[in-house]
């Protein structure tokens, strides 16, 4: 035993080599030592992202990481133990975490360690299981925000709405006291994003000249951003609603990357996780109600079905279910 009821070995689902969903596989591996700075997690539920995909191919790889790796960047839980260095949080409490950097292993796993600068209590009002899939989008979504700066009263167009990233940014950017255009994917997506306090809802899969139409019918003005969670010929049309000085923001990765042109500024954005960044994330959550919207739960068992689902459409995000 590691302490108290911790078993030694864990059920994890881990990669020996590179490759498509068929390289995860389900094994016991030992639960992981705990460090002063750092603590242990009974996890609940892990988030499934793209950046997953990205390890799983052996593209984005926390570094000091060695097979057999255990991926997941995003994870919820129960603390079991705590280092001797760690203030603030306490066994039992219910946290969530954005691990980008894991050498000890991820969120596919029964237990996981994370350092505590990345663990922050899970936020009023949002499901634990729910609050796996949070981290890495929410982060970045906020990032996105701060990248644009758009203060209280401002028209943000947020491209790509209905998805993980986008669906939280949507109810962040209201609290922040913006006016938001959320061009969502098809009606469902319509839906999602109207739930979750958007001004004005369009479907990005309808014809482009009616979508700048209704977004200058709605923004006279012009946009003062725009938060693309997605890059392409719609998204470079949508430009054109932009005011003069206005800019559009995007994470790393989006493709193709929106292009420049003449009184538009494009900035790229990362995601950042630091205890600053958790706090502010947390404070703006539970100014009220916030939804994480999970599409699919998946066992750890079905873990590569999880995988291939990333692939297909879907609505805000997807879950593994641990505990």
């Amino acid at each position: 035993m590691i302490d108290g009821d911790v078993p030694e070995r864990m059920q994890v689902a881990a990669l020996d080599e590179f490759g498509g969903p068929e390289v995860i596989t389900l094994r016991k591996l030992p639960v992981p030592e705990v460090a002063a700075d750092e603590v242990l997690i009974k996890v609940l539920s892990a988030g499934v992202g793209v950046w997953d995909v990205y390890e799983r191919q052996g593209v984005l790889v926390p570094e000091g990481t060695a097979f057999p790796i255990v991926p997941g960047s995003d994870g919820a839980g129960t603390i079991v133990t705590v280092g001797s260095q760690v203030t603030g949080i306490a066994e039992g409490d219910l946290v969530y975490v954005s691990a980008t950097t894991r050498p000890k292993g991820g969120f596919y796993a029964e237990y996981a360690v994370a350092k505590a600068e990345y663990v922050a209590k899970v936020p009023d009002g949002v499901p634990a299981e729910h609050a796996g899939a949070l981290s890495t989008d929410a982060l970045t979504a906020l990032a996105g925000l701060d990248a644009l700066g758009l203060p209280s009263g401002a028209w943000l167009l947020i491209f790509g709405a209905s998805g993980g990233q986008g669906h939280l940014a949507v109810q962040l950017a209201k609290r922040q006291g913006l006016n938001v255009i959320a061009v969502a994917s098809g009606p469902d997506g319509v839906a999602l994003v109207t739930r979750l306090g958007a001004d004005v809802s369009l479907d990005g899969h309808g014809d482009t000249t009616e979508l700048l139409a209704r977004i200058r019918d709605a923004a006279p003005d012009g946009v003062a951003g725009i938060l693309a969670m997605a890059g392409g010929e719609t998204l470079d049309r949508l430009t054109e609603a932009l005011a003069d000085g206005g800019a559009v923001a995007f994470a790393h990765g989006v493709r193709p990357e929106p292009s420049e042109r003449p009184g538009v500024q494009v900035r790229a954005y990362d995601g950042v996780s630091n205890p600053r960044q958790m706090q502010r994330l947390n404070e703006l959550i539970e100014a009220g109600p916030f939804v994480v919207h999970v599409a699919e739960k998946f066992p750890l068992g079905k873990v590569r079905e999880a995988h291939q689902r990333l692939e297909t459409s879907y609505l805000g995000k997807l879950l593994l279910t641990i505990a």
